[in-house]
């Protein structure tokens, strides 16, 4: 295609409906003729897009018909069929891309942490680096299982703290540093408090108050760390993609995983509030943790398969993301 040609034949209609949307009063003709432009352009955009892509018309065709959109239709108004989509195709193909990082993580972490519990109890200098004798004992016999008091406050505050962290983990991800210290202090910490509990004889102890909502907080913390690290990754591999536009693509995506780990540490932080330090049998409270993590699981891998089969990816459609540049590569 020759874009000098098109440009001539075709940019008496881009500046026309330029000058309609200049004004701030239409009159019917002129609302019918910025209908008819709008239809107009965005055939040549499509053009533009499979014939010649050309980035400095794309981006000028795709922000004159973001305007002439506006202008037509109104500010977008979200229905309850957005939110709807959003929970149960954009959320859940977002946490599906990173599964397999999601794996790694899971699988680094619980070897750190089996480490560092092993050492806190079998090697008294790791033990002694846990606090004095009467604090140590202190922890293990009272101040653990104290800490898990039922209730909305308490269950309000885990929630806050943890999706805080998640909210972190992927938004500084493209760090790489971030997420991993994250990560990795997190695993130490689990791990040497329940080899600290498991030298003075109180393993069960910690594994039941660990348990119930652990199984679903844990995981919701591996999977904000693996979609931070992912972006860090599409920084210094972004593919045939050009750096910035592998960034803001992963960026959206994985912001999108934020709010829906949001919604998992809620869950997690109610079982931590209601059922943690509740007075149920010990076996009942993990088979609650356990059917929480199944239905995480669940949701992710049914809907998010689906939704990345049929093309999704968790990112914002081009209509709020803008239109994108092929770039060949």
């Amino acid at each position: 295609m020759d874009i000098d040609a098109f440009t001539a034949v075709s940019a008496p209609d881009w500046d026309r409906l330029a000058a309609l949307l200049r004004r701030r009063r239409l009159t019917g003709d002129e609302s019918d003729e910025l209908v008819r432009l709008y239809q107009a352009v965005a055939t040549d955009l499509s053009t533009l897009r499979s014939a010649a892509p050309d980035p400095a018309l794309i981006t000028r065709l795709s922000d004159l018909l973001g305007r002439a959109r506006t202008r037509i239709a109104g500010a977008h108004e979200p229905a309850w069929s957005d939110v709807v989509r959003y929970v149960t195709v954009t959320v859940p193909a977002a946490m599906y891309r990173v599964r397999w990082w999601t794996l790694g993580v899971t699988l680094a972490c619980l070897v750190v942490a089996l480490v560092a519990g092993v050492r806190v109890a079998t090697v008294p200098e790791a033990l002694e680096a846990m606090g004095s004798a009467d604090e140590r004992a202190h922890y293990v016999h009272e101040a653990f299982a104290a800490y898990y008091e039922p209730g909305a406050s308490f269950a309000a505050m885990v929630w806050t703290n943890n999706a805080w962290i998640a909210a972190q983990a992927v938004a500084l991800g493209v760090t790489g540093v971030w997420p991993a210290y994250v990560l990795l202090g997190n695993a130490v910490a689990v791990g040497a408090t329940g080899g600290m509990m498991a030298h003075y004889g109180e393993a069960g102890i910690f594994f039941q108050l660990i348990a119930p909502h652990g199984l679903l907080e844990l995981t919701a913390v591996f999977v904000a760390g693996a979609a931070g690290l992912k972006m860090f990754w599409a920084w210094v591999s972004p593919g045939p993609r050009r750096r910035a536009v592998a960034l803001a693509q992963e960026g959206r995506a994985l912001i999108t995983v934020a709010v829906g780990l949001a919604g998992a540490l809620a869950v997690s932080g109610l079982i931590e509030g209601f059922v943690t330090g509740s007075t149920l049998p010990w076996w009942l409270k993990i088979v609650i943790g356990a059917v929480a993590l199944a239905g995480f699981w669940a949701y992710v891998l049914l809907l998010g398969r689906r939704a990345v089969a049929a093309g999704q990816t968790g990112d914002l459609d081009v209509e709020r993301a803008g239109a994108v540049t092929p770039t060949a590569g």
